[in-house]
């Protein structure tokens, strides 16, 4: 056996390839990418196939051997560190922001539920960032704000008291592989959320329901990073008193030009829920056979895909998987 090996993955489209001792294991594989990358091993996640499939640290097994890797194929799906450094100082800048708006005396109205209004600046959003190097980003800032000031949305995070530091877009291009299709990331239990707000195109948005169940999904693993039991009850709690409370109707005070694409239904591709950084990950999808069954018959395409997600999703919640 020779004493050293060549591990390769891909980055952000970028080819790396380290040099490791023989018995080395994925713990010093995330250890080289944080030496070389400046990329935190809380931050990593790799996404192996075929067969292992998505692999986040600390690893459910630590020791596996990088030597039964080598004929793999591995993406670490991570934030550029510049990434990591502009999302940072937006949740460090949000936080006095917050704590401003709580303490800012407003003029006395005659009917206004006062702590309803404090909670509602409490548990919330701390700052908005679309990706400015995406077309379009003050449309997405609009989106994310809809979402921020959604009346179910808002109704929920009072409830349980969730605040968020930052609510942004991902860049699709970056959380998108042959087996699957990120839809949103919850890092370090509610410090940023990430949605997948656009098609893989770039040519329009998702249809704004399915992204306001992921980031129900999302706000979920402020409290729970697994996906057991525990995860799917409080997701379904979270849905049903964001529908319960949604007075506007949700999605259909936008009209549909600017924020829904009739032709992509947000789940194309996807596949079970892999997790991902601290927090969690929402990666949806639905087998092809289950998109073939009689009572399937009939139906569009956007309606094949939204019933083959919503299967695979009741089916993970039965399971508490």
């Amino acid at each position: 056996m020779a004493d050293t090996i060549s591990l390769s993955f891909s980055h952000h489209r970028n080819s790396h390839s380290f040099d490791f001792p023989s018995s080395a294991t994925i713990s010093d594989l995330a250890e080289k990418v944080y030496s070389s990358l400046s990329i935190p091993q809380s931050h990593q996640k790799f996404m192996i196939t075929p067969r292992l499939g998505v692999l986040k640290y600390p690893f459910p097994d630590p020791v596996l051997p990088l030597s039964s890797l080598l004929n793999k194929k591995i993406v670490l799906l991570a934030p550029l560190p510049s990434e990591l450094s502009a999302l940072s100082e937006a949740s460090a800048e949000s936080k006095p922001r917050q704590a401003a708006s709580v303490a800012k005396l407003v003029a006395p109205a005659r009917h206004r539920d006062w702590q309803k209004a404090q909670d509602e600046v409490t548990y919330s959003f701390g700052t908005i960032i679309p990706l400015p190097y995406l077309p379009n980003p003050d449309r997405s800032r609009r989106f994310l704000e809809r979402l921020r000031d959604d009346p179910g949305i808002k109704a929920s995070m009072r409830k349980h008291k969730f605040s968020v530091g930052v609510l942004t877009e991902m860049n699709p291009a970056e959380h998108t592989t042959h087996e699957s299709r990120t839809l949103g990331l919850n890092r370090n239990r509610g410090e940023v959320i990430e949605l997948r707000l656009r098609t893989d195109a770039y040519d329009g948005y998702r249809d704004y329901k399915i992204i306001r169940n992921t980031l129900c999904h999302e706000l979920a693993h402020n409290i729970f990073g697994e996906h057991d039991r525990n995860f799917w009850d409080l997701t379904k709690a979270i849905e049903k008193e964001v529908e319960e409370n949604d007075w506007r109707s949700g999605g259909h005070a936008l009209t549909d030009q600017e924020f829904y694409n009739p032709d992509d239904s947000g789940l194309e591709g996807g596949h079970v829920d892999g997790g991902g950084w601290t927090g969690g990950e929402f990666v949806l999808g639905g087998s092809k056979a289950s998109m073939q069954t009689p009572a399937a018959q009939g139906l569009g395409r956007r309606e094949l895909m939204a019933r083959a997600a919503e299967e695979r999703m009741k089916r993970q919640r039965d399971t508490g998987k």
